[in-house]
């Protein structure tokens, strides 16, 4: 099973999706013709953000290495990318069976009512194998591993259910989307609180700016292409040890500056491909499931978070956190990640964040600021256990993606700076009996808590049906 899955997860997000899809399109009656396109344009939509995020890391990439030797900056967990940390996840006997075993248990919660969100996102999947394979190789017990995993996928569908409102009003053209991403969903209660906490600081309404008042108040300096040159040009200029040296290397600072300013230009025309190839299949999917369950009108489709990560408060936010999280990195005590390779995810943070602030830049940069900082210590604090399965999937597979150099730890700022997964890795793997029943009683209210949130909705959609056919007739 290894092997399968190695062999499906080798083939890359830009192929397995799009297969994916023209089959799932096909399954629920989409003609092949708009299956296979709505395949492709998700592919193409992949390929697209592999190309502009390794722009991103590419560019960043030397410019960071070159601060790190000229500051001496000494911090051993070395940040390994997301891409690495699914190769991990999907290369451990956890990650052989996720998929399966995940799908099973969403079967069974839409049967009992305990969730209305149908995760379609199967790459996304390597985020609950990740959290089972940290706990795996820290307590040396495949049960333990696949228990955390399990229990991060229901908390995950749950809260994709609470935020699925709030996302839909939030973002264009995602009604009956929800987002099941466990890296996400960890964070929206983070947003939901310190946004109600801001909300009581006098003159805090005043900051009321999202992206497009950025532009209005500030022109051209609140324009995310402008804003991404400025940041680049900055980094460019810390890279060098003098005046002298600023000058001799002008080409190569404009140069990163334009690389910037292109990866802020670009998102939002790549992640367009995703809505024009999920949105065909969403509608198909809802249909069907409506024919097919009673009253199931509420279901949600759960997609990856990558069709929304274009937003311009998300670009704008997330550009200004990068050079932030690098001080923070090094002035932090206790800290030992240098986020670098990690730094193309940071547009993944804002997705259920921006719902819940509205879009607001400051309240968003706030929410960003208390997250980073957090997630900084959580990968140092995982960091360990990661580097066991990296290892373990190395002398496996031989794979050059996950080697880790001698005398460092693994760490990547993706899923191993979420809340959620950080929480269900510490009750796990140090309170190992009491932890599990802390975590099987949370869930289990959750899911109860789920339930009667459904079940109470699905009678208010029966009674507008029928005040709605009393008013027809």
């Amino acid at each position: 099973m290894e092997q399968v899955f190695s062999y499906i997860i080798g083939l890359g997000a830009a192929v397995m999706m799009p297969i994916i899809f023209t089959v799932l399109g096909l399954c629920i009656g989409i003609k092949i013709g708009k299956a296979l396109m709505a395949g492709l344009k998700v592919g193409v939509g992949f390929v697209g953000l592999s190309i502009v995020t390794a722009l991103l890391t590419s560019s960043l990439g030397p410019a960071l290495n070159d601060i790190v030797k000229l500051y001496d900056l000494q911090l051993k967990v070395f940040d390994m990318g997301w891409p690495a940390a699914a190769a991990v996840a999907y290369n451990t006997a956890v990650g052989a069976f996720i998929i399966p075993v995940c799908l099973g248990v969403n079967l069974l919660m839409l049967f009992l009512k305990t969730t209305r969100t149908v995760n379609i996102d199967l790459w996304n999947y390597w985020h609950f194998a990740f959290i089972g394979a940290v706990i795996y190789f820290a307590t040396d017990s495949l049960a333990w591993g696949f228990f955390g995993a399990i229990i991060c996928y229901i908390v995950t569908l749950v809260i994709a259910d609470m935020t699925a409102k709030k996302f839909q009003g939030f973002y264009k053209d995602t009604e009956g989307i929800s987002i099941p991403q466990p890296f996400c969903a960890g964070l929206a209660p983070f947003a939901y609180g310190i946004n109600k906490a801001l909300d009581k600081i006098p003159g805090m309404q005043k900051l009321e700016i999202d992206a497009e008042g950025l532009k209005k108040k500030f022109g051209i300096l609140g324009e995310p292409l402008f804003l991404g040159v400025l940041v680049g040009v900055g980094i460019g200029c810390f890279t060098c040890s003098s005046w002298n040296e600023i000058v001799d290397k002008i080409p190569y600072i404009l140069g990163l500056g334009i690389k910037m300013g292109a990866v802020m230009a670009l998102i939002p025309r790549v992640t367009a491909f995703f809505i024009e190839g999920l949105k065909p299949i969403s509608d198909a999917t809802r249909e069907l499931i409506a024919k097919k369950f009673k009253n199931a009108d509420g279901l949600n489709i759960g997609m990856s978070p990558a069709l929304v990560i274009g937003h311009p408060t998300t670009l704008v936010v997330s550009l200004l956190l990068i050079p932030v999280t690098l001080v923070l990195a090094v002035i932090l005590p206790g800290n030992q990640f240098l986020p670098l390779a990690s730094l193309a995810g940071m547009f993944y943070v804002f997705v259920l964040i921006l719902p819940y602030t509205n879009g607001n830049v400051v309240k968003s940069f706030i929410v960003g600021l208390v997250v980073i900082v957090m997630g900084l210590y959580m990968v140092t604090a995982i960091a360990p256990a990661f580097t066991l399965a990296a290892d373990d999937v190395y002398k496996v597979t031989g794979d050059g993606a996950v080697a880790i150099p001698q005398g460092f730890e693994a760490g990547a700022l993706d899923f191993s700076s979420s809340p959620l997964g950080f929480v269900i890795y510490q009750l796990s793997v140090h309170l190992k009996e009491i932890g599990a029943g802390i975590l099987v009683l949370l869930t289990c209210g959750l899911m109860w808590w789920n339930r009667v949130l459904i079940l109470k909705n699905q009678k208010e959609m029966v009674k507008k049906g029928a005040t709605t056919l009393q008013t027809m007739e």
